[in-house]
């Protein structure tokens, strides 16, 4: 455990119980309150899992201590809403999720579990852009553009489809003249 103006503590887990909380996931963005014997209480974060490299289990796990206050970058998953009323999505679309997740800086004490993303009134050949989506207060994402978050792209076989059309009809003139 490192960080918050205190010098560098090592302390030992119970190795099942980290275990435990590492398959349940997420675990490099959950806050935690640890308890050290002789020590206050103090929020922390993980920064850090080494695991082996044969059987792949935890052998090591960086804790960077936190303040309410404290702005720390996280990877927040993105969930998506409305997919069932999507037009795009109905007349075959397919929903493409450039990032499923988005890093954003946020305050310690407010860390999202999510963000999310409505594409119930979304069409084919739709967009999301960060700038469609609306953040916690107090969070930022870590790219300054305003960069893609999904899209609702035509199928292939449709694609497909419509460019062999577009070549037909430009090969048509040419024969012609």
């Amino acid at each position: 455990m490192y960080g918050g103006g205190a010098d560098p503590l090592p302390i030992q887990l119970p190795f099942n119980v980290l275990l435990k909380r590492l398959k349940q996931g997420r675990f490099l963005s959950t806050l935690f309150n640890l308890k050290v014997e002789g020590q206050d209480d103090v929020r922390v974060i993980c920064r850090g899992v080494q695991r082996d490299v044969v059987k792949d289990l935890p052998t090591h796990v960086d804790f960077m201590r936190l303040r309410r206050t404290s702005k720390v970058n996280l990877f927040i998953p993105v969930e998506v809403i409305g997919e069932e009323q999507a037009p795009g999505l109905k007349k075959g679309g397919v929903l493409t999720m450039v990032r499923p997740e988005v890093e954003l800086v946020v305050t310690a004490g407010d860390i999202p579990d999510h963000i999310t993303i409505d594409v119930s009134s979304r069409e084919i050949g739709d967009v999301i852009h960060i700038s469609d989506v609306t953040l916690p207060e107090g969070a930022k994402p870590t790219i300054d553009r305003d960069f893609v978050i999904a899209n609702i792209t035509a199928p292939s076989g449709l694609v497909s489809s419509e460019n062999a059309a577009e070549d037909e009809a430009e090969e048509a003139p040419a024969e012609e003249a």
